[in-house]
């Protein structure tokens, strides 16, 4: 069984994954901070966005990193604990593809599809760990050049897309099933 997610979908569906062993695979679509994309990077959407409009999305405890006064003091994104890739990590080691668009096409700025790309990176080390391939990029992942769009690394149980099209996850959802039935046995391997 799969699951799949575009925006607050794709949010979603990652946790979804990262908390269900039900799930067998997952295709995280442009979901931006609160999913892929690295929470404590400084670009992009603010997490005081998402907790003072988005909150719904988040566990209560999340509030007060978007706080500028409150009796513990003003709080940060620097001062959550955790991070997207440790997010994707969670998955591990389980069929994981992160997919963007572009923002020229409507995939917006904000969404911060280098954050993601860190984030799915890193995420990595623990797919490696847990003996299943990751994207195959090694080195740094502040510094892991991301690939031109619509070169995706599809060769790992953890994968990364980004496509020539906008907000949406339709344009991979061909390579979405190539690399899935692939991993399930049912493709050139």
């Amino acid at each position: 069984m799969g699951i799949d997610g575009v925006s607050r979908y794709g949010k979603a569906a990652l946790v979804t994954m990262a908390f269900d062993e039900r799930f067998a695979m997952v295709l995280v679509g442009s979901s931006g901070k609160g999913g892929a994309t690295l929470l404590r990077r400084n670009y992009g959407e603010a997490v005081e966005s998402l907790t003072g409009g988005e909150e719904h999305w988040m566990a209560g405890n999340f509030m007060k990193y978007g706080a500028s006064e409150a009796t513990f003091g003003a709080m940060t994104a620097k001062d959550i604990p955790v991070d997207s890739n440790e997010l994707i990590a969670l998955c591990a080691p389980r069929l994981t593809f992160i997919s963007y668009g572009v923002p020229e096409k409507g995939d917006a700025k904000w969404l911060d599809h280098q954050g993601s790309w860190m984030a799915t990176v890193d995420a990595g080390r623990v797919f490696k760990l847990l003996g299943a391939k990751g994207l195959g990029v090694e080195g740094d992942y502040h510094t892991a050049k991301m690939p031109p769009v619509n070169q995706g690394l599809l060769d790992g149980q953890l994968a990364w897309r980004q496509h020539d099209g906008g907000h949406t996850d339709a344009p991979n959802m061909k390579w979405f099933i190539q690399w899935a039935d692939k991993w399930m046995g049912r493709g050139a391997q």
